[in-house]
């Protein structure tokens, strides 16, 4: 059942007062507006709510039943609203944007830190693609977003992260030895890629082509957090940042970080152009910096930006 905030006020404030036409004076609508209110929700419900007379209404069995539960719903609605209302006026709450991979695996921990340390916060995520989340960053539908991110005219964008290229592969397989490789070793692996036309991708098939490395040719999919799932389940091997290690730890993948040359990957926080961030997301924004540079640095996959 599909039921309104607005019905169940209309039929809350006429039980109160044993009237719909002082329930429609509280509510600023006509009787015959507030007693269609009723009746639709009547008959959403198949049972009648009043006993009407032409001087009173007055309260069913049945919708003194519901009364006591539609109270204890709009409380905690209006609870509800009245708390998001004085977070957003504070500056308590905010959104972001990431690709699934750091949606996931980063700021799930991140955001319980932040919320431990900063009590009434509110963080909102937003999983989707580079695009999605640029265009909802240009339209104000989020305060922010994180990703690989080239200039547009409705974003403004400030490096927030460096992270080295590394290989990953199952464990299943033979792995190689050593905690490093280098791009011509890559020769051997199939690798499963992004499509070509994303940024990462780009840098990766510079680097491949630039070693020589024609390689024997996977899965191409849309997200990282997939091509992780898929070298981990042994259908190739993958070259992706290291900010993926925490998935990766996950799936038992081996790790490896590429060299000759070791190459670097920026990430950068996005807003809407001409806008600045709120207390509570400019907070953010450096307690998430603080927080992937101590466990990436501890992994040593984390490079000066």
């Amino acid at each position: 059942m599909d039921f309104t905030s607005r019905q169940l006020r209309a039929f809350l404030l006429a039980a109160d007062f044993g009237s719909f036409t002082r329930a429609a004076d509280r509510l600023l609508l006509t009787p015959s507006a507030v007693s269609v209110l009723i009746r639709e929700l009547e008959v959403q419900l198949g049972f009648r709510l009043f006993n009407r007379t032409t001087r009173h209404v007055a309260l069913t069995p049945d919708g003194q039943e519901l009364r006591a539960v539609a109270t204890r719903s709009l409380e905690e609605l209006d609870a509800a609203m009245s708390g998001i209302a004085a977070a957003r006026a504070t500056g308590q709450s905010l959104s972001i944007g990431a690709p699934p991979v750091i949606a996931a695996d980063v700021l799930p921990q991140a955001i319980r830190e932040f919320q431990d340390q900063r009590p009434g916060s509110r963080v909102q995520v937003f999983d989707a693609d580079l695009t999605t989340i640029r265009e909802r960053v240009e339209a104000a539908k989020l305060d922010m977003g994180l990703g690989i991110y080239s200039r547009a005219p409705g974003v403004s964008s400030r490096p927030f992260f460096r992270f080295t290229l590394m290989v990953i592969q199952s464990e299943h397989r033979l792995p190689h030895t050593g905690a490093s490789t280098t791009w011509a070793a890559l020769k051997r692996e199939t690798l499963i890629a992004l499509p070509a036309a994303s940024p990462l991708q780009r840098v990766i098939d510079t680097h491949l082509a630039r070693a020589g490395v024609v390689s024997r040719s996977g899965f191409v999919l849309n997200s990282l957090e997939t091509q992780i799932a898929m070298v981990g389940a042994g259908h190739g091997a993958a070259v992706i940042p290291s900010l993926g290690l925490p998935a990766c730890r996950k799936r038992g993948i081996v790790v490896q970080r590429l060299t000759n040359p070791a190459v670097t990957v920026d990430y950068h926080l996005i807003q809407q152009r001409g806008k600045k961030l709120g207390p509570a997301a400019e907070d953010f924004a450096a307690f998430l910096q603080r927080y992937i540079a101590r466990w990436a640095g501890a992994a040593g996959i984390l490079s000066a930006t």
